[in-house]
């Protein structure tokens, strides 16, 4: 179990008291059984995508474990969209208020989700009152950023992601790959965090076919640049394209591909209902550090069509047992959803549901739950 570093030169001021009572130990060890965990995210509802769903489940199945989750996110503050990406919403100044909430809520365990204005005054709070923290890297933020403002090098962001990561004691990562990425990039004290998928939320529903000619290519995620949906949506293929999603390219790519099928952001019934009605997921992705939506696909039963990039490599490459039975990656695009078309139609030995069932959630809760930094005398 990480713990805080010690200081050096005088000590900081305490913010809270610990705990008086000892920490019972739990099913892992090291863990106590019922923790205060504070976990800081600027990615939130209404925002649909991987960092959300993640940290929503995430808290939700540390709550089905017992420990008491504080949540604290944009919702209810005062907030200014994100240039270029006004779906986003920041939360401005909003130190004051949050060293208030750390201190009535006195957490066993922080964790630092996201590198937002939410996320930066999180973790100048905990070093100034010397309260030790982890992170995660869940977006490419360096490529993110360039891609939007171009005249930024994205080696002057890997520093600052550097220096924002610096001080936590464990910084939370999905796949192995990336952990030797962001080594590369100098950041430390990497640990794995993978994802999970739902499979009792995400089924099979054999009537949910979907109006549209078939085959049926879906995509699900952000409409974003540096999704690199176009590379989708330019493809000649037989059937029909679905966007299943929002952001700020949809209204560009809606006008230029009139043809594809733009249904907006679903959740809930009517987004199972979108995958199970598909056929083939497309992920055109090359950015992506994971992907969630792979494993959403697959327990739908949808094979899965992607460039063999970290991601999709991770989720449903070669080391993955069964992965070549419901999952083309190559190169090119198109020869990638063909393949996965025929694997729709000639099933194999391994189902994409079966697959999915494979990768739990609780798994990685308790990958997460190991890593954290608690706080203790």
């Amino acid at each position: 179990m990480p713990q805080n570093p010690p200081a050096s030169g005088k000590p900081r001021p305490r913010l809270y008291p610990r705990r008086s009572e000892p920490l019972q130990p739990g099913p892992i060890p090291g863990v106590a059984a019922r923790l205060k965990i504070l976990i800081v995210t600027d990615a939130w509802t209404p925002q649909v995508n991987g960092v959300v769903r993640t940290v929503q489940i995430t808290a939700g199945d540390l709550r089905a474990l017992g420990h008491d989750v504080k949540m604290i996110t944009p919702e209810g503050r005062f907030t200014l969209p994100m240039p270029t990406y006004p779906e986003i919403r920041l939360a401005v100044l909003p130190g004051r208020a949050l060293t208030r909430e750390i201190k009535a809520f006195a957490p066993d365990a922080v964790h630092i989700a996201t590198e937002g204005s939410l996320g930066l005054a999180a973790r100048r709070i905990c070093i100034k009152h010397g309260i030790a923290f982890t992170t995660a890297f869940h977006t490419r933020f360096a490529e993110y950023v360039h891609a939007r403002f171009p005249f930024v090098p994205e080696k002057w962001m890997w520093r600052w992601l550097a220096w924002f990561h610096g001080p936590a004691t464990a910084v939370m990562v999905a796949t192995q790959s990336l952990k030797r990425e962001l080594a590369g990039h100098g950041l430390k004290n990497l640990r794995i965090w993978s994802r999970g998928v739902d499979v009792e939320r995400f089924h099979p529903i054999a009537d949910a076919r979907q109006p549209h000619a078939a085959p049926v290519w879906l995509y699900v995620g952000r409409v974003a640049i540096e999704k690199n949906i176009e590379a989708f949506l330019a493809l000649d293929l037989p059937g029909t394209k679905v966007i299943v999603g929002d952001g700020p390219a949809r209204a560009a790519l809606e006008k230029k591909y009139p043809h594809a099928k733009f249904l907006g952001a679903l959740s809930g019934e009517p987004l199972v209902r979108a995958y199970a009605g598909s056929d083939v997921f497309v992920f055109p992705s090359r950015t992506d550090t994971f992907g969630l939506v792979l494993l959403e696909a697959l327990a739908c039963g949808l094979t899965v069509a992607a460039y063999p990039v970290e991601g999709p490599r991770d989720v449903v490459g070669p080391d993955a047992p069964g992965a070549s039975d419901v999952a083309a990656l190559d190169t090119d695009l198109k020869a990638a959803c063909l393949k996965a078309w025929e694997l729709k139609q000639n099933p194999r030995a391994h189902s994409p549901r079966a697959f999915a069932e494979a990768h739990s959630w609780r798994a990685c809760t308790l990958q997460f739950l190991s890593n954290l930094a608690v706080e203790k005398d």
